[in-house]
């Protein structure tokens, strides 16, 4: 029955796929720029950093990325780390094709896919250096926490494409889903909590619009780093 319940929960989409406005500068990127930055899904082909990178250096990935401003800035301050963004909205992926190439960014690259799907058929295991996922759709209703991206199963999901060590962050600005996940990551014997608790904020994390949308909403912002055991 439980194995039963871990399939059915691994197909429940974690996002909704809005239509929203993807702007000519985003569309023009997506046109031109996919083939040197974005990498398609194939569910028959594992992924090798080694090889799309050119290099060896640490993968981190952030499922998520939104407008990908954080995750170009931190790319830039980490010359050393390669980051692998994954997001499901057109908008997000235009808008990071552009960044990228008017910066010359050489470590990033995109897919624009979901990620559960990623996970399960690209990735070999212990393959990531880190995992970041910040401000993801809290799914208030208590019937939709299902859809939540951060739940059991797919923990132990991330947990097999995670070397020995490697840093999960987590941020969030909803404090309900904060305390599951801490929960969660508690439980999980795949994790070590790296704090008591919470985690102070990180200063190497940039400052999201979603976190600031959270501050102007008086919400608590939450972190937590757990580490791969």
């Amino acid at each position: 029955m439980l194995e039963e319940k871990q399939v059915n929960l691994r197909h429940v989409k974690t996002f909704v796929k809005r239509i929203g406005r993807v702007t000519a500068k985003q569309q023009l990127a997506i046109d031109t720029l996919s083939s040197d930055y974005v990498i398609q899904y194939n569910a028959n082909k594992k992924l090798n950093f080694t090889e799309i990178f050119g290099n060896d250096n640490e993968v981190v990935l952030e499922i998520g990325f939104g407008m990908g401003t954080s995750l170009l800035q931190m790319a830039k301050e980490n010359p050393n780390k390669n980051y692998f963004g994954v997001e499901v909205h057109d908008a997000g992926v235009g808008s990071i094709l552009h960044e990228i190439e008017e910066n010359k960014v050489t470590n990033i690259i995109v897919m624009n896919y979901d990620a559960v799907a990623i996970f399960d058929n690209m990735l070999a295991d212990n393959t990531l250096s880190g995992m970041q996922i910040y401000f993801p759709d809290p799914w208030h209703k208590t019937r939709h926490k299902k859809r939540r991206l951060v739940n059991p199963t797919n923990l132990e999901l991330f947990a097999r494409k995670m070397k020995k060590n490697a840093v999960f962050h987590f941020a969030s600005d909803w404090l309900p889903y904060a305390k599951d996940a801490l929960e969660l990551l508690g439980n999980n014997a795949n994790f070590s909590n790296m704090y008591d608790g919470y985690a102070p904020r990180p200063d190497w994390r940039p400052l999201t619009k979603f976190e600031k949308r959270g501050q102007d909403l008086d919400h608590k912002i939450s972190d937590i780093l757990f580490k791969r055991v």
